[in-house]
């Protein structure tokens, strides 16, 4: 059954409403569910204005969904992939674009695969939407920061004091704790633990990581992208293809953000996760050998290496940092070390520099969307626990795992007495 077919009877009409807290696109999609079958929504979140998150994600290009086929697509969510796929298979990526054309908004599928709006721009679809979500009837509370239950009613902070609402039934769409100063904070741990729900830490996800440079190597190199590597967790034979940059404590970038949860938990397990680097991907393993082992006559070890395979600048800078002089010297070690360059991380960067958040309210403690120890209130988006590389992914999933939890919310309440 469809969100907008499930059986509400008359709530508007009795006074019914229904609280949505946190206006990022799990939240919008709740209310626009919400909405649809027949429910008055009041829509809370602490910020100045919603979509704040979704508005400076967009900035570099709204990237809204993948196009790649959906087998794949619903895989990409890790350990909790069967559970996202329940909301995916009723909201996924064509039903993503399919809603964005309704706003009157264009896609087209870029050359990696993912789905960008034809402006790049997150503004103008998030204006439709809250245009379209405001003829519905749906109402904006600004500047409420919600502070958990009293006598069994939401309370908030706002500008004028505290204040209460008493909603048929609640949907929490409040983030991770990545990006606080956007109103992902992870305050809400605490207040939901009370209520008796279970809550896996949340830890950074597309994240980057610290490796102790020597100052030699960051005061020259902090900065500098790598373009056309591959990298590998320690033990790992596939390489994943793309590009990350050095910063001034470690690594980051989208190469990394995509071996970020495996790189985290190793570290979590061990203390430290080690990648290799192929910093010649496009070579293989014998030209190299052959190459690293070619005379050089009078020519440095460096002038060889840029001239012989292009290895310089950054490149040449990471050999000099990961390796020991022996190591350089000897020509079979060198080579191997071109194609899996090891790499010591020993730990992430603060959660709240990181793109996404992992952890939050574990699906054990859910039946559907709705907490198991508060029924008629539901949670949606980055607050549940799971998580997905960029791509896309995470913002279908939200739109997807918001539209699941309005939906049960409707049907909860069409079950209720009276």
């Amino acid at each position: 059954m469809s969100p907008q077919s499930v059986p509400v009877p008359d709530l508007l009409s009795t006074g019914c409403r229904v609280a949505v807290v946190g206006g990022g696109p799990a939240g919008l999609m709740a209310a626009e569910v919400l909405a649809a079958g027949g429910a008055a929504v009041d829509v809370y979140d602490a910020m100045p204005s919603v979509g704040r998150k979704f508005l400076l994600a967009g900035k570099s290009g709204m990237n809204v969904t993948h196009a790649e086929p959906y087998d794949a697509f619903a895989a990409r969510y890790g350990a909790r992939a069967a559970e996202v796929r329940g909301w995916l298979d009723a909201f996924g990526p064509d039903a993503v674009r399919a809603w964005i054309h309704g706003l009157g908004i264009d896609t087209f599928v870029g050359t990696s695969g993912r789905v960008f709006p034809t402006d790049m721009k997150a503004a103008p679809l998030l204006r439709a939407w809250l245009h379209r979500l405001r003829e519905a009837g749906v109402r904006f509370h600004m500047r409420h920061r919600w502070l958990g239950w009293q006598d069994g009613r939401l309370r908030f902070a706002t500008p004028d004091g505290e204040a209460l609402a008493a909603p048929a039934a609640t949907v929490l769409a409040l983030g991770g704790a990545s990006w606080a100063r956007l109103g992902s904070d992870g305050a809400w741990v605490p207040l939901l633990a009370a209520r008796g729900a279970a809550v896996a830490p949340l830890v950074p996800a597309n994240c980057g990581f610290e490796c102790g440079w020597s100052d030699h190597f960051r005061s020259r190199h902090a900065g500098a992208p790598l373009s056309t590597v591959a990298l590998a967790l320690d033990g790992d034979t596939a390489f994943r293809k793309g590009q990350f940059v050095v910063t001034e404590t470690g690594i980051e970038g989208s190469l990394v953000y995509a071996l970020s949860a495996p790189i985290r938990d190793r570290i979590a397990r061990d203390g430290e996760a080690i990648v290799r680097i192929d910093l010649l991907p496009d070579h293989d393993a014998a030209r190299v050998a052959a190459e690293v082992a070619r005379p050089r006559g009078s020519r440095s070890l460096s002038s060889h290496l840029a001239g012989r395979l292009g290895i310089k600048g950054v490149k040449a800078g990471l050999l000099h940092e990961c390796l020991s002089k022996e190591a350089m010297l000897d020509a079979a070690r060198l080579a191997r070390a071109l194609k899996g360059l090891p790499l010591v991380l020993t730990r992430a960067r603060p959660i709240d520099e990181a793109i996404s958040s992992a952890g939050g309210v574990r699906f054990e403690s859910l039946e559907g969307a709705m907490l198991r120890a508060a029924p008629g209130v539901f949670v949606a988006g980055e607050m549940v626990d799971w998580e997905a590389p960029t791509g896309g992914y995470l913002l279908t999933a939200c739109f997807a795992g918001g539209r699941a939890a309005g939906a049960q919310a409707l049907a909860w309440m069409a079950r209720q007495p009276g």
